[in-house]
């Protein structure tokens, strides 16, 4: 299994570009809520379905990768997910569906990717392998550790 270390230099070496880099550091968390948003729009009977669906099994799911890649990293990324569940809660009272809020976030969010990857000149990651779409929201949180100055342990990225 590649390390943390492997999957951010690759990783790196289509992200230079300093607007390439601004447009990640915003569409990657909005793709991530909206991928939230369109999981819990899936109908789950019972009270459970308010905590219990399919966005939270998938959250969790990828929170274990996390773990396996960077403890340090996997904790950032849980209070991540536990901020974007209420936004996606938020989202969810809005006067129309929820996956319409998320839809539309996930469009305009990748749009930014693809304006970005052609600013840089640099196919996405994810055309050479499909775990750096969950690399990617890895690699915006070991930047933000970079940036408030926390370690990471061996997850610190070159991503600057």
């Amino acid at each position: 299994m590649r390390t943390v270390a492997m999957w951010f230099a690759e990783y790196d070496a289509s992200h230079r570009h300093p607007t390439n880099k601004l447009l990640h550091f915003i569409c990657v968390p909005a793709i991530v809520l909206a991928v939230l948003g369109l999981l819990a729009s899936i109908p789950v009977p019972g009270r459970a379905g308010i905590w219990l669906n399919p966005a939270s099994v998938v959250a969790l799911a990828v929170l274990l990768y996390y773990l396996m890649l960077s403890p340090q990293l996997a904790l950032g990324m849980l209070l991540a997910f536990a901020g974007l569940g209420l936004l996606v809660r938020a989202l969810a009272a809005l006067p129309w569906p929820l996956w319409l809020s998320a839809g539309v976030v996930f469009v305009v969010a990748w749009a930014g990717q693809f304006i970005g990857h052609a600013i840089e000149g640099k196919r996405p990651s994810f055309f050479k392998d499909l775990q750096f779409l969950l690399i990617g929201p890895l690699w915006v949180m070991a930047d933000l550790y970079r940036r408030l100055g926390l370690a990471a342990g061996s997850a610190s990225s070159t991503a600057h």
